[in-house]
């Protein structure tokens, strides 16, 4: 199989377009050895996510991966073998022509978002032939299911994660190192959502419990809402504030690898979109998933279908409270009344996040299916 591969990145879900690209680019690079290229639209946002990216530079190599500032009208050597068009994201005309003139033409793949919809299946790896060139592009759909093209992750994600959780110095010293002291009986949380949850109403309900809770939230959509909860015009980067059993503790905007580690570190996660939402369900720990809310309510049957697939997991006895929990997160009822109820199914929440992360390392891989369905089309 010819081994060169460019992604394009058009970044407009804040850093979960970036995040899925990068650590997509990364892997097929290191663990299969490809001269992969990545077309980005905003090397800021990546160096969020990756910081040793130059956002000044327009090319640059890092881990493996070409990095390419993609600007309008785009510079390019050649096309490449293999071609992904991340999200729809539109492909430059002068790139088609020379795609077309590729021999053979290159293997147009439009990667869309992952979701656990029924009809993904049906849809994966279906071929749309184009009228303009010579060429024929295919629908690759991540998904959960048998028949779709899997979901992303590292090959030793599951190894080091294990090995990180098992370490107790380790995930001690990793937040010693972001600047976190956790009392012994408290329950440690992160938060990372889009500015439309109730946060105030979570935050409430957590000052008024029983158990003490240290929340992390990097600096993002959340901020402003936390800082009016505690009476504050904004919160920088390392604040602290304290109220009943609440601790919440600000973090600067942690590194992909690192962000790895505070899900690995914390009891239960709250995460947003599609990057974190993957991350956290290999983390192994209880989550709670904001989805990206669209027009007409679109994201509804999405949450609800993956909510269909993670209750296989859970006890019986569990999984509408879990659920309800999920749902009012999303704006379908009252937080606080969901979260109180959730006081004693964190156990067995525990063991379904894990038995969950089990059966995505025993499914199909996003990387390895995406070389696979490559290789088969030579």
């Amino acid at each position: 199989m010819n081994k060169s591969w460019d992604i394009f990145c058009n970044v407009i879900d804040n850093y979960g377009d970036a995040g899925v690209c990068w650590r997509l680019a990364r892997q097929l690079a290191v663990e299969y050895g490809l001269a992969v290229r990545l077309w980005i639209d905003d090397l800021q946002t990546l160096q969020k996510l990756q910081p040793d990216v130059a956002s000044q530079s327009d090319t640059q190599h890092i881990a493996g991966v070409d990095i390419h500032h993609w600007t309008e009208p785009l510079v390019f050597d050649r096309a490449a073998a293999v071609v992904i068009e991340a999200f729809a994201c539109h492909l430059p005309l002068n790139y088609l022509r020379a795609m077309s003139l590729h021999t053979p033409p290159s293997l147009w793949i439009n990667l869309e978002y992952l979701s656990a919809e029924e009809w993904v299946s049906s849809c994966h790896s279906l071929p749309s032939p184009q009228t303009n060139f010579a060429l024929r592009k295919f629908f690759f759909f991540p998904g959960f299911t048998e028949g779709t093209g899997g979901v992303p992750g590292e090959r030793d994600l599951m190894k080091g994660r294990r090995a990180f959780q098992a370490d107790a110095a380790q995930c001690r010293n990793f937040l010693r190192r972001i600047g976190v002291s956790v009392p012994a009986d408290a329950r440690l949380i992160s938060l990372f959502s889009y500015a439309e949850a109730p946060i105030a109403a979570l935050l409430h309900s957590w000052e008024s419990g029983v158990k003490p809770i240290v929340c992390l939230v990097p600096e993002g959509q959340p901020l402003p809402a936390i800082a009016r909860f505690f009476g504050e015009q904004h919160l920088s980067i390392g604040a602290i504030k304290r109220s009943g059993s609440l601790t919440v503790q600000v973090l600067p905007f942690l590194s992909q690898s690192d962000y790895d580690y505070l899900l690995w570190s914390c009891d239960i996660n709250f995460v947003r979109g599609e990057d974190s939402f993957v991350r956290a369900q290999w983390a192994g720990r209880p989550f709670i998933w904001q989805i990206y809310p669209q027009s007409e309510q679109a994201h509804w049957p999405k949450l609800e279908a993956f909510l269909q697939l993670y209750k296989t997991v859970l006890p019986e006895a569990d999984t509408a409270t879990l659920i309800d929990l999920w749902r009012a997160w999303n704006g379908a009822g009252d937080i606080g009344a969901a979260w109180r109820k959730c006081g004693q199914i964190w156990p067995a929440a525990q063991l379904a996040a894990e038995t969950w992360s089990d059966r995505l390392n025993a499914g199909t891989n996003l990387a390895a299916a995406l070389v696979q369905f490559c290789a088969n089309r030579v």
